[in-house]
């Protein structure tokens, strides 16, 4: 399970420092892909195996066709440079709009990677409907 934030910098060429207290779980090579709500999803192999099993279970609709199109494409199988960096392809940069300060978070089964003023803004809109969410989330699954 990842958990954790971490800050670090992109370099003008879309390297960037993956956390060593992460890098375990994310294995030698690992799956970089265009993420949700502007971020870019880092899976480790396995958890990146089990996603796509599930996709491919989903009956052929447009928006799985449509959804598979775009996760898919931005997909690319990454490792670890000497300095354990990782180069992040320049459409992803760009999607995410990645830009000197960078936020990875750890969250559950793989890693995000967000531009520091979109993470920011992120934790302002949400931070303080925290409690509620939790409410939601726990009373539905509880109640259910």
């Amino acid at each position: 399970m990842f958990m954790g934030e971490y800050h670090h910098s992109i370099d003008t060429k879309g390297r960037i420092i993956v956390p060593s207290k992460v890098r375990d779980g994310l294995g030698e090579n690992f799956i970089i892909t265009r993420g949700l709500d502007g971020c870019l999803f880092l899976y480790p192999k396995q958890a990146w195996d089990n996603i796509i099993d599930k996709y491919k279970a989903l009956p052929d609709t447009k928006e799985k066709r449509q959804f598979m199109r775009i996760f898919l494409s931005g997909a690319t199988i990454c490792e670890y440079d000497k300095l354990g960096r990782i180069n992040i392809p320049k459409p992803l940069v760009e999607f995410a709009n990645l830009e000197k300060d960078c936020i990875i978070i750890g969250v559950d089964e793989k890693l995000e990677i967000w531009s520091k003023s979109k993470w920011e803004e992120f934790i302002n809109t949400n931070e303080e409907n925290l409690s509620d969410l939790a409410d939601n989330l726990f009373t539905n699954n509880y109640n259910a």
